[in-house]
């Protein structure tokens, strides 16, 4: 039984070298494993600090840009204050307009009758002119008849 012993121990033996050659193949691997990890990490670290980087300088620029709409909005805004109030005043200039007109209209109205009667009297004027002046040179031209026929 001695001999069964040895064979025992002989197996277990083998069996733990089988062990631990596969547990070397797998530590082995799993070292292969962890280093591209590692590696991948550190890959991704440095493209993160890129990112962070062009992030901050995006940031940056976008505040510059922020602050450079702000100020022109506000100079804009002077701009629209200036053009309302400039539509007031052109406002109340048409009311003015508006206001003269209706009264020129209303006189007018109120001197028709009076611009009416001024132009037939008018009318009347020229028309006695005329007839005055027409006589004036009938006279005068007899008075040189008169003087050449005698």
């Amino acid at each position: 039984m001695s001999w069964l012993l040895y064979i025992s121990i002989a197996i277990i033996a083998i069996a733990f070298a089988f062990l631990v050659v596969y547990l070397i193949r797998t530590l082995k691997s799993l070292e292969k494993t962890l280093t591209n990890v590692a590696s991948t990490v550190e890959s991704l670290e440095k493209q993160m600090d890129g990112i962070t980087k062009e992030s901050e300088e995006l940031l940056h620029k976008t505040n510059r840009l922020a602050d450079d709409i702000q100020t022109k909005s506000e100079s804009l805004d002077t701009v629209f204050t200036s053009v309302r109030e400039l539509g007031d005043s052109l406002q109340r200039v048409n009311q003015s307009v508006r206001y003269v007109s209706e009264r020129v209209s209303v006189k007018a109205e109120e001197q028709a009758d009076n611009t009416a009667q001024a132009v037939q009297w008018g009318h009347v004027m020229i028309d006695l002119w005329s007839k005055w002046k027409a006589k004036k040179e009938a006279v005068t031209s007899d008075h040189h008849q008169s003087k050449e026929g005698s």
